[in-house]
């Protein structure tokens, strides 16, 4: 089983940026391809970005190509999610999610694929 935390969330002006890091408990970090999905009010949650258990390979939702990136550091059991030119409809409670075993065909999209998660940062644009 693996325990994740968010963190660095916060209030940001649109077309700033941050960096959420997700921290993640156990040694087998390596061994989960992880995920970032975002809940805004009112809304289902919606997959963001996710990325490999190499971290060679990267995936977005077309919202996010080009001004978020997804990376992770297996040696700190850490996945990051960088946020850059944001726009008040990125405001959301950004969740990182961790599924056991590798992503096949475009699973990384559905929440189902993921077995554990966070508990999320808040992430509030002002325009």
């Amino acid at each position: 089983q693996v325990q994740l935390v968010e963190s660095g969330g916060g209030l940001v002006q649109a077309g700033g940026s941050l960096r959420l890091s997700c921290a993640a408990s156990g040694r087998t970090f390596s061994s989960y391809a992880m995920g970032w999905f975002r809940q805004a009010p009112g809304k289902e949650r919606e997959f963001v970005a996710a990325i490999d258990r190499s971290g060679a390979v990267a995936y977005y939702t077309d919202s996010a190509k080009g001004r978020f990136t997804i990376s992770r550091d297996n040696a700190k059991n850490t996945v990051y999610l960088q946020l850059n030119s944001l726009k008040a409809e990125d405001s959301a409670v950004y969740y990182c999610a961790a599924r056991m075993i590798a992503f096949y065909g475009r699973n990384y999209y559905s929440r189902d694929a993921y077995n554990y998660w966070g508990q999320g940062t808040q992430v509030t644009v002002s325009s």
